[in-house]
């Protein structure tokens, strides 16, 4: 019986990383857009430290992002770095994600008062990463 549900488990999870390789083959950035995402790395992982140790932000919001960074330290991923162009884009998707989902929850307004970059790359990182809140992520800070 234990041995079913293992099985089981293992299939699911071929299936979901099969899936999640088809996405990211499909979804990969094109162009300019790559290299606006590697340019944006260091800004962004500051951004997201910055934010992880603000206080003010709800605890929900601080534990999604540490969970990011335990995805992007932990050493095996779904979709294996070596791999050209799709290798880093699952850790690009979920750092997309997390943002995303601290904007939602928090509003744009942590995003923009903890970014150490220039106005132009949080415009970057706000097209990238379709953050929601405001058109323009230098309006009404």
């Amino acid at each position: 019986m234990a041995w079913r549900v293992l099985l089981g488990l293992v299939a699911a999870l071929v299936v979901a990383w099969a899936v999640l390789a088809v996405f990211l083959f499909i979804a990969k950035p094109k162009g300019s857009l790559a290299k606006e995402v590697v340019r944006l790395l260091p800004d962004t992982v500051r951004l997201l430290r910055q934010l992880a140790a603000d206080p003010t932000l709800p605890r929900g919001v601080r534990i999604r992002l540490w969970l990011a960074f335990a995805y992007l330290v932990f050493p095996i991923d779904p979709i294996p770095d070596f791999l050209p162009v799709i290798g880093y884009a699952d850790d690009a998707i979920v750092v997309a994600l997390v943002l995303r989902s601290v904007a939602r929850r928090a509003g744009p307004g942590p995003v923009r008062r903890h970014w150490p970059g220039s106005d132009d790359g949080l415009a970057v990182l706000w097209r990238v990463a379709r953050l929601p809140g405001a058109s323009q992520p230098d309006a009404g800070v």
